[in-house]
């Protein structure tokens, strides 16, 4: 289906639907579930050291920290200066939602990124082993 746009008797643009790579859509679906892990364990570790905190506006910690993963893996750069911007990044995403002292805000940080490690370590053993399962 193609739609064309006539402006006067001189230009005749025409629009073609794009469709949506598989590779766009995976980088998009892998890229909104990491963010969302990533908001999930900031809600985890702010629980456990604040006590009872809204999940709801821990969304807004897992997008940018995704986003320095994949800008790090696209770009190649340092995965030690990824992992840096990360943590200031989220220790700046900390302080802007609970107006943490500095030793609280690194042992909210520290306890994100432990739960993270350790979290997505068991769910990808666990994807792994489901998937290498017979059938």
């Amino acid at each position: 289906m193609s739609v064309s746009l006539s402006l006067g008797a001189v230009h005749t643009f025409a629009v073609l639907p794009v469709p949506l790579q598989s590779t766009t859509v995976s980088i998009l679906t892998t890229y909104v579930l990491f963010a969302a892990f990533l908001s999930l364990t900031a809600f985890i570790a702010a629980r456990n050291l604040l006590g009872d905190v809204s999940l709801r506006r821990h969304a807004v910690v897992g997008p940018p920290i995704a986003a320095i993963a994949f800008l790090a893996a696209t770009f190649e750069f340092s995965p030690f200066l990824a992992l840096g911007a990360a943590l200031a990044v989220d220790g700046l995403a900390f302080r802007q939602l609970h107006d943490l002292d500095r030793r609280l805000l690194v042992g909210v940080v520290v306890i994100h990124f432990v739960v993270s490690v350790i979290l997505g370590a068991v769910l990808f053993s666990l994807l792994a082993l489901l998937g290498s399962a017979p059938v």
